[in-house]
């Protein structure tokens, strides 16, 4: 069975956009070292990905995917992708782009079945994380705190999860980041 695992940077002050969903705040942080390596082993488990639809326009946005969709195997590979979403959403030529709407619950099975032994990872955003641990799918929180400070934004977690449903798994110096992976247990009933 494959475990979803939100992966996601955060300022200090855990915000994980800004007020106008953008990342620029990330990109402005000095990379660690080894840290493209890492992530390409993270990603070589990964099965499905699966955004909001804050996170997936600024994507597609901020990277002109729409007009250059050659550029969207270079981050994610071939992986489907599932968009949560309300809204009408561009869509990105000859990607495996699905999206849906509603309770994560009902759309979990195809999401199981299309990661097959490998894993989910929640690219963003964080109110979606939330979904998936009220509905007690969420299996790993990894966060990389950055040396950044917003003064308002998109929070990394929008929900109270405490001691009970987190526990500490590994603590990794990454450069200039910290990252702090936590095991969640389930909190459904």
């Amino acid at each position: 069975m494959p475990r979803v695992i939100f992966y996601t940077a955060t300022t200090l002050n855990g915000f994980i956009a800004d007020d106008h969903d953008s990342l620029d705040w990330l990109f402005a942080a000095p990379g660690g070292e080894g840290g493209d390596q890492d992530f390409q082993q993270f990603l070589s488990g990964i099965g499905v990905l699966v955004q909001g639809s804050s996170t997936y326009r600024w994507v597609v946005e901020h990277e002109d995917l729409v007009a250059h969709p050659e550029k969207w195997p270079v981050y994610y590979g071939d992986r489907p992708t599932w968009v949560f979403t309300s809204k009408e959403q561009p869509v990105v030529p000859g990607v495996d782009v699905r999206f849906a709407s509603g309770d994560v619950r009902e759309v979990w099975p195809q999401i199981r079945e299309a990661a097959g032994e490998r894993d989910v990872w929640i690219v963003g955003g964080g109110d979606l994380a939330g979904q998936f641990a009220d509905a007690g799918l969420l299996d790993e929180l990894r966060v990389s705190v950055a040396p950044a400070t917003l003064p308002s934004g998109k929070p990394l977690l929008p929900r109270s999860l405490g001691a009970d449903r987190l526990e500490l798994t590994d603590v990794r110096h990454a450069g200039a980041f910290a990252e702090l992976t936590y095991r969640v247990t389930s909190g459904a009933v």
